[in-house]
């Protein structure tokens, strides 16, 4: 932890706290409290590795982790800081867990402003039962719902965020693409625009994961990793499909009970669809969680916040020749301009 850097991202989250009501402190509470115990329990990797206690299989576990956090800023420009390069052990299958929401009627995520990261699409929870506890104050207040795990963060550089065990066990080219992911963060983050954030990051990561297979890792492992991405992609085009099909219905001058009627038509198909996908998988469920409770606009919104410009991040990168220093760079220009230059000049408008 860089301890001036980390001060300032806690007074800043305390401020908040202090100028919020009573629930709003309550979660910045949370917030700090949870995020502090992560720092608590993190230990250099280096001190893992000279421990003879530590278990062979995560000793090769945090080796690789280490080989791929140098890669990264070796090889892709990437910070050269602390960040993952220290592992802290959480016992638990997350680190927190994230609140979706969105109106009945509509795909458009409901956002949640803080003084550090601006306005994003939801709300982390460092415990399971928080998050399901605010998430049925807003299903209460008519939302869609959507709340998931996830095994990593950035704290944008803030602090040396570390390697956890939440996801230390992924295959490599998940382990690297979740490193790589985070790291982006810390290169370019625009305030109040969580999709062009998290849109930039996944296409550091594809980036970095196929830069990262060709430097020598074992070919069973990049199998395994396009076989994945191979269905994240179908899975996420489904998601985006049915996204566009109830944003056309619920923007069509009609009475509110037929968008709800449409609604339901939209989602039962989408089951059906998920369904097919799954059998043409030969059964693949790793995307069932994510219907482990009722589908609903939240789900769409979380898909389209992580990857709607994804592609023309993917063409910058192209015209950039593929150099990712470039790239950040002209990620950068893009990120200075005003919201609406920036979406026009990727292709929103």
């Amino acid at each position: 932890m860089r301890p001036p850097r980390a001060l300032r991202w806690i007074a800043a989250l305390a401020a908040g706290a202090a100028l919020a009501g009573c629930a709003t402190t309550e979660y910045y509470a949370q917030a700090i409290r949870g995020h502090l115990e992560v720092m608590r329990r993190a230990q250099p990797i280096a001190a893992r590795l000279a421990d003879p206690s530590t278990p062979p299989a995560l000793r090769a576990r945090l080796e690789r982790a280490l080989a791929i956090r140098d890669f990264a800023s070796r090889e892709l420009g990437l910070p050269d800081n602390g960040s993952y390069r220290s592992y802290a052990e959480l016992g638990r299958p997350y680190v927190v867990w994230n609140v979706v929401a969105a109106p009945e009627l509509s795909v458009e995520p409901k956002q949640s402003c803080f003084p550090v990261a601006g306005c994003v699409s939801y709300r982390g929870y460092y415990a399971a039962a928080d998050a399901e506890r605010h998430g049925a104050e807003l299903a209460a207040q008519g939302l869609d719902v959507y709340i998931g795990g996830v095994p990593a963060y950035s704290t944008l550089g803030w602090f040396d965020d570390p390697v956890l065990d939440t996801f230390i066990g992924y295959p490599e080219g998940e382990l690297a693409r979740i490193i790589f992911h985070e790291l982006a963060h810390q290169v370019v983050y625009v305030k109040d625009d969580t999709m062009f954030n998290e849109s930039f990051a996944v296409a550091v990561e594809r980036a970095g994961v196929q830069a990262w297979f060709a430097h020598g890792a074992p070919d069973a492992d990049r199998r395994d990793y396009d076989a994945l991405q191979a269905r994240k992609r179908e899975f996420i085009a489904l998601m985006l499909r049915y996204r566009a099909r109830l944003q056309a219905l619920y923007a069509e001058p009609i009475p509110d009970a037929a968008k709800r009627a449409g609604k339901a038509r939209a989602f039962a198909e989408l089951a059906m669809d998920y369904a097919a996908l799954k059998a043409a998988w030969g059964g693949y469920a790793g995307f069932d969680p994510f219907f482990a409770r009722k589908p609903g606009n939240a789900h769409l919104a979380a898909i389209a916040s992580y990857t709607e410009l994804v592609p023309a991040f993917e063409r910058l990168l192209a015209r950039e020749g593929g150099d990712l220093v470039r790239f950040y760079a002209a990620v950068r220009r893009l990120a200075a301009l005003p919201k609406a230059e920036r979406d026009a000049a990727l292709g929103m408008r």
